[in-house]
């Protein structure tokens, strides 16, 4: 199926050449995109034509680190440190959590994820063949992490064996693996180098909690004589891709290290904000030329899966915590939201910008709202202006997950039906 869309703005995030063109056209072709450009393609009919005017397209957002099925457990304990929101709230629960909990949770956030605009997220929890078989079933994509550490111990080395031999590629390509040790509380040096070995021998990334907040720096210092950083470079996991979660206590010389290893943090404001982790230097990192991508954390530290709410808090705590309005500009959201979410699940070449050969991974923004009016600069606009209801269409391979803001594909209804009745059994 060739399907072109006509008349509307398109923003690109191209690397090269024009990023945005305020009347376009794009080209998709079965699950590629063809072109992003002023005119229509000279010789390339298409099979069918979509009016997109007073609709603004551009690549399909990426959420770099959430815990999906925790959607069931949203309000379940507010107001708390992380060590204790994790330790005596969340640990707890979620060692009753069913196989099929984690199967309607997941749909449950990814239901809410669609309707926000993300096309892509990197996940990290239990039970995660139900994960994947939720997200092959929801049309997304994501790259799937079985937390670890040492109480999960071997058992969750085999597991993650085992997703990467029946999932990797899963869903027409739309699955990937990393390899998830938690954090270096839960995560013995030991156990992280051997993290770090099954990560070489199966070529796949890690997704690790790190310098989250500060009393996990304290209790690191204190336990082994290291920062957390430090810590995990002498395991060996830096010598692996690495998606980076949080980051908030990191040091200047940390950073400038990070910033010469194949790592991206993944920055969750919302959630730092809510657990009073602090403030995470985003603005040092990327003058630093460490890349950083966008993310929400769990729908039950952050409360919801709004991306677009995670980047407008993420542009103005960093003005606030820096004094200066000039610090991590829109574009700079925009692209953190796009391409570099892409490249943190390894997925640079094939998702985050609408160029020719790309995967058709991408949104249509209604903009004929008011609080969307005028069109001048879409960076500002998305960022200081749009909501996840402003999102109309969304597309994953060129394949409609939601039009005109109807779900096409997940049963919403039966979903939260569903996860009312699990989240009553769960909290009871």
């Amino acid at each position: 199926m060739r399907t072109l869309f006509c008349n509307a703005s398109i923003l690109t995030m191209s690397e090269t050449g024009p990023g945005f063109f305020r009347r376009g056209f794009l080209a998709v072709e079965e699950d590629k995109i063809v072109s992003a450009c002023e005119t229509e393609p000279a010789v390339w009919a298409p099979d069918r034509r979509v009016e997109a005017s007073n609709r603004l397209i551009l690549p399909g957002l990426v959420n770099a680190h959430t815990h999906a099925a925790m959607s069931l457990l949203r309000g379940y304990a507010d107001d708390l440190t992380l060590q204790e929101w994790l330790f005596d709230k969340v640990f707890p629960v979620e060692d009753r959590m069913s196989d099929g909990d984690v199967y309607w949770g997941t749909l449950l956030s990814l239901a809410e994820m669609t309707r926000a605009g993300v096309t892509s997220f990197a996940d990290m929890y239990i039970h995660m063949d139900r994960v994947a078989q939720a997200t092959v079933e929801s049309g997304l994509r994501a790259s799937l992490a079985r937390g670890l550490s040492d109480r999960s111990g071997e058992r969750g080395i085999a597991e993650s064996r085992a997703l990467h031999a029946g999932w990797e590629g899963a869903g027409d390509g739309r699955i990937t693996l990393m390899l998830g040790p938690h954090a270096v509380y839960t995560c013995s040096p030991a156990f992280l180098a051997r993290v770090a070995e099954v990560s070489a021998e199966l070529r796949l990334p890690v997704h690790i909690h790190l310098a989250e907040n500060r009393q996990e720096v304290e209790e690191c210092l204190k336990t082994y004589g290291v920062r957390p950083v430090e810590l995990v470079r002498r395991a060996g996991l830096f010598e692996r891709p690495v998606l980076l979660a949080h980051g908030v206590h990191l040091t200047l010389e940390e950073i400038k290290f990070l910033a010469g290893t194949r790592t991206t943090v993944a920055h969750n404001p919302l959630s730092n904000q809510k657990l009073a982790s602090g403030i995470a230097p985003v603005d040092q990192m990327l003058c630093s030329g460490l890349q950083v991508a966008l993310g929400t954390d769990g729908p039950a530290s952050s409360n919801t899966l709004d991306i677009f709410e995670a980047g407008r808090h993420a542009a103005l705590l960093q003005k606030v915590a820096t004094g200066d309005p000039t610090a991590l500009p829109a574009v700079e959201i925009v692209r953190m939201a796009t391409a570099a979410g892409a490249g943190a699940l390894a997925l640079k070449d094939r998702v985050g910008r609408l160029e020719p050969g790309c995967q058709a991974d991408f949104i249509l923004i209604d903009l004929d709202k008011p609080h969307l009016c005028p069109t001048t600069d879409p960076y500002s606009l998305l960022v200081y202006a749009a909501r996840a209801e402003d999102v109309d269409s969304v597309y994953v391979q060129g394949r409609a997950l939601m039009e005109k803001r109807k779900l096409l594909v997940l049963d919403e209804e039966r979903i939260m039906a569903e996860c009312r009745r699990r989240a009553a059994a769960l909290w009871s």
